[in-house]
């Protein structure tokens, strides 16, 4: 079994669910997945991850939304050995933003302004899992979405949170 599986299964119920929110910031979520420890390796974890958030209310699934800094903005929370839920998401959401962030500014402003669209349009943070893309691959997704009716981006932004979920699920196995 993993080492930080197997020493996440023995944490209380409130520090198990407070460590692993950094994979995914919805509290619901956490607290379910932390009520179906203990685990004996990745894929059942990811499995359970999956079924939950599937099952989740659209409620939190907007937990999960607001707790992502816009595309391009990502702050830079994370100190040097601090494993705070918000540090450690905010150091993965810069990892994973790493290739837009050495865009052009013209390509940077492009996106200030097609988030701050996508947020009028739809009331929330604009949700891609941006890791491996460029800040031009996430602006022509940005502008795509924008098209879509409110129930289809709902349904695209919770599959685009997913995938964040596994990515960091996986990277947390590793820390």
């Amino acid at each position: 079994m993993n080492n930080t599986l197997a020493r996440w299964n023995c944490l209380s119920a409130g520090e198990a669910e407070n460590e692993i929110l950094a994979c995914c910031g919805s509290r619901t979520w956490a607290r379910a997945l932390t009520s179906r420890r203990p685990f004996t390796g990745e894929a059942m974890l990811l499995a359970a991850a999956d079924d939950i958030w599937r099952n989740l209310t659209v409620s939190g699934w907007m937990e999960a939304f607001d707790s992502h800094p816009r595309i391009g903005e990502s702050p830079a929370m994370e100190v040097k050995g601090n494993k705070s839920p918000g540090a450690r998401s905010a150091g993965w959401s810069a990892d994973e933003q790493s290739r837009a962030a050495s865009a052009s500014e013209d390509t940077k402003a492009a996106l200030r302004d097609a988030n701050c669209e996508y947020e009028k349009r739809f009331g929330r943070t604009f949700i891609v899992c941006a890791t491996g893309k460029t800040a031009a691959e996430i602006l022509e997704i940005l502008r795509r979405r924008l098209a879509n009716d409110p129930a289809t981006e709902l349904q695209e932004a919770s599959a685009e949170q997913l995938e964040i979920t596994r990515t960091r699920l996986r990277r947390w196995l590793v820390e």
